[in-house]
């Protein structure tokens, strides 16, 4: 059975919580992440944990109420969400609610993907607070404590550029004295990691995105970002030594999903408008944003990167571009592979806006790119007829 589109007119995002699909695609999500965490996804044995007891339940009784045969257990459950896109399933959904081949596990390696992620942690729930942004906020509150804008720009380069870290560099990142004010949260979010991502005693980093690689059934690897497996087969890059590292860190997942992600984009798009000739300045006044462009007649932009798989999560979440540091023009950008996974994305982002945000701007990096580089060419044309 497929989704029921009957009602075509967007839902007011305040009435997508409500909607009978939402919560348990958000109870479903919110299990599968947890079993991951405590379980083999592929075994399991009764009695279930609660929260996925929970979930099966609500799954079967959606599956009776459209008379369709329901998952015999929680093993079954699991093999639909890695197998039977979610447009296929017996759920209402709002429009927008999922793209046509949304899945909430992996096909090839069976572990949660990055849109299961953002159903657990970015649906509505009035009673959360999402703890990629509790942290960041814990370390502004620090470092400003301080008044100590480097450190806070040295943690955010940590999360970007260095989710994995060895016993030794977790001692050096929390005696290195830029990071003072945020040490104590430092240990807080780098967490052991476990067995499932050795392979011949050695841990493997993604070479594109640095976060660990999951090995597979074949000996071959699988990469917790979308942005990478759409690119190709994972490149194997920093290989960890268990034996002589001894115990290794990486970020918690939130962080990996919603800094680490989005960080590793802002750094691609710092890297091509740089090349352009451009002044760029990254998370400026304490993370106001996360890019200030400056353009040779000295207009100034201000970026937002989000690296979201749901347009309407993201349309959600949007909000106007704090004006300190002052900037001319404020946009958010997307990489252009969201854009291109999920058929009118920026449209079903305009949607969702919020009043607040009715005005601000959704452009891929690559049409941000593009659009800098036709400015700075205007910019040469009017040079030369003056």
């Amino acid at each position: 059975m497929t989704l029921d589109h009957a009602d075509t007119v967007p839902l007011p995002p305040e009435e997508w919580a409500a909607h009978d699909g939402v919560p348990l695609l958000r109870t479903l999500a919110g299990a599968l992440i947890m079993l991951e965490a405590t379980t083999d996804l592929d075994s399991f044995s009764l009695p279930y944990p609660p929260e996925a007891q929970r979930a099966l339940d609500r799954t079967v009784l959606a599956y009776l109420l459209s008379e369709e045969a329901p998952p015999a257990g929680l093993t079954e459950l699991a093999d639909r969400c890695r197998t039977l896109p979610l447009a296929e399933w017996p759920l209402s959904l709002p429009p927008d609610a999922i793209g046509p081949e949304d899945r909430l596990l992996d096909e090839e390696s069976g572990r949660p993907t990055e849109l299961c992620h953002e159903w657990a942690w970015r649906t509505p729930d009035a009673a959360m607070e999402f703890r990629d942004r509790q942290i960041v906020r814990a370390a502004l509150r620090m470092c400003r404590e301080y008044g100590d804008e480097e450190a806070y720009t040295a943690f955010r380069g940590l999360l970007v550029h260095r989710p994995v870290l060895t016993w030794s560099e977790m001692y050096e990142a929390v005696e290195d004295n830029v990071l003072e004010p945020v040490r104590d949260l430092i240990r807080q979010i780098y967490r052991p990691v476990p067995d499932s991502y050795l392979q011949d005693g050695l841990y493997t980093c993604c070479d594109r995105c640095l976060t660990l690689l999951v090995p597979t059934q074949d000996r071959d690897w699988w990469c917790e970002r979308d942005r990478c497996r759409r690119q190709g087969p994972a490149p194997a890059g920093r290989r960890i030594l268990r034996e002589t590292a001894g115990e290794v860190f990486q970020l918690e997942r939130p962080l990996r999903q919603f800094v680490t992600g989005p960080g590793r984009a802002e750094a691609d798009l710092e890297r091509e408008l740089s090349a352009l000739g451009l002044d760029v300045r990254m998370w400026p006044g304490y993370d106001a944003y996360d890019l200030l462009v400056t353009f040779p007649d000295g207009h100034r932009w201000a970026i937002d990167v989000k690296d979201w798989a749901h347009p309407v999560f993201l349309g959600r979440s949007s909000r106007p571009v704090p004006h300190q540091p002052p900037y001319d023009e404020a946009f958010w950008s997307v990489p252009t592979h969201r854009v291109l996974a999920w058929p009118g994305y920026i449209a079903a982002f305009e949607r969702a806006r919020p009043a607040r945000a009715r005005e601000l701007p959704l452009l891929s990096d690559t049409d941000l790119v593009a659009r800098a580089r036709s400015r700075l060419r205007t910019l040469r044309e009017e040079t030369d007829r003056a």
